[in-house]
């Protein structure tokens, strides 16, 4: 019983099969012979309305000018070279920020821009570096009463003994002397007097 059930089955598909390709033969086959087919007809209507031919004739109002198309697929290379030289110049204005423009203030002659004013006064030229501390040590005179002041200048293991306007060590000009203090300056880095005391022992 199970086998005979089995058969009329695969019966009944193979004759749904048979249909279905007898449809699929008429639906493709037949059209080729006849020459014409529904969707062919309807593709052919709907193409003049995609396709835009050089051919084609556009109805123009009178007094208005024909817009022509160009619809040559050639590729310009003049156009492409021109556009690769454009270049973008910005105005200096950030867009991702969010801030309105400041006014510029008409400024009368004869008269500077108060905000240039504050930036240069706030700004201020850093102080050059403080020459180094000259090394010599005045730790007495040399001279005796109504002859020119000599003193002594310890440097290290060296004392030398000089009087006003006498280089010291090739190096060292004593400027001026007074009964606690000497003042020399460095003339080879050029710096400013430095004042050294009189110190004792």
């Amino acid at each position: 019983m199970q086998l005979g059930l089995e058969n009329k089955k695969k019966a009944t598909w193979a004759a749904v099969l048979g249909v279905i390709a007898v449809l699929v033969f008429a639906y493709e086959v037949i059209p080729m012979f006849t020459g014409s087919s529904a969707p062919a007809s309807d593709a052919q209507a709907a193409a003049p309305s995609l396709i835009h031919t050089p051919t084609s004739r556009t109805k123009v109002k009178p007094g208005k000018k024909a817009k022509v198309e160009n619809l040559d697929p050639t590729l310009r290379l003049d156009l492409l070279a021109a556009s690769e030289k454009t270049q973008y110049q910005g105005n200096g204005r950030n867009i991702f920020v969010s801030q309105a423009e400041d006014i510029p203030v008409p400024v009368a002659p004869g008269h500077t821009d108060p905000k240039k004013e504050e930036q240069q006064a706030q700004y201020q030229a850093p102080a050059p570096p403080p020459p180094p501390p000259i090394p010599l040590k005045f730790y007495g005179f040399a001279s005796s009463p109504g002859e020119p002041k000599k003193i002594f200048l310890k440097l290290n293991d060296d004392v030398f003994v000089a009087g006003e306007g006498e280089i010291v060590d090739r190096r060292y000009k004593v400027v001026r002397i007074t009964n606690t203090f000497v003042e020399i300056q460095d003339v080879v880095n050029s710096g400013p007097p430095q004042n050294i005391p009189l110190t004792q022992g």
